[in-house]
């Protein structure tokens, strides 16, 4: 049985920065005119290629100036056909408009909101 190890986040990005630098070499581009081109430092490229802490920024500029957009697209490709939808199809229902359904009535009122308009009721004893 092949188990698979689960990478740190250290580890991540430096395997990211590992990518990047191949892609930069294989481009045939230096740090100074991928920096330049991305909009970032070279000490950022730097931090990006070595896994040293990148932001986010830094990676998506990279990244585009490398004309690897589809590197990016694949991180999370939207799902083509939704299993909850084939379910409802399935089964015969329709697919939600809202998150969650309209409350109606009181319910829809706010709790702070139902008490102000409620009057205070009074008891029996204080009417006497």
């Amino acid at each position: 049985m092949v188990t698979k190890r689960r990478l740190s986040t250290e580890d991540w990005e430096a395997e990211v920065g590992r990518q990047i630098r191949r892609a930069r070499l294989a481009a045939d581009i230096d740090q100074r005119s991928l920096a330049s081109a991305a909009n970032i430092s070279v000490g950022a490229l730097q931090h990006l290629e070595h896994g040293d802490g990148a932001t986010l920024r830094t990676l998506i500029r990279a990244v585009r100036a490398l004309g690897l957009e589809d590197w990016l697209a694949g991180l999370s490709p939207a799902p083509e056909v939704s299993p909850l939808a084939l379910l409802r199809a399935r089964d015969g229902e329709r697919e939600p408009r809202r998150a969650s359904p309209r409350r109606s009535g009181a319910e829809a009122k706010r709790p702070e909101e139902t008490k102000q308009r409620q009057a205070p009721r009074s008891s029996p004893r204080e009417e006497a």
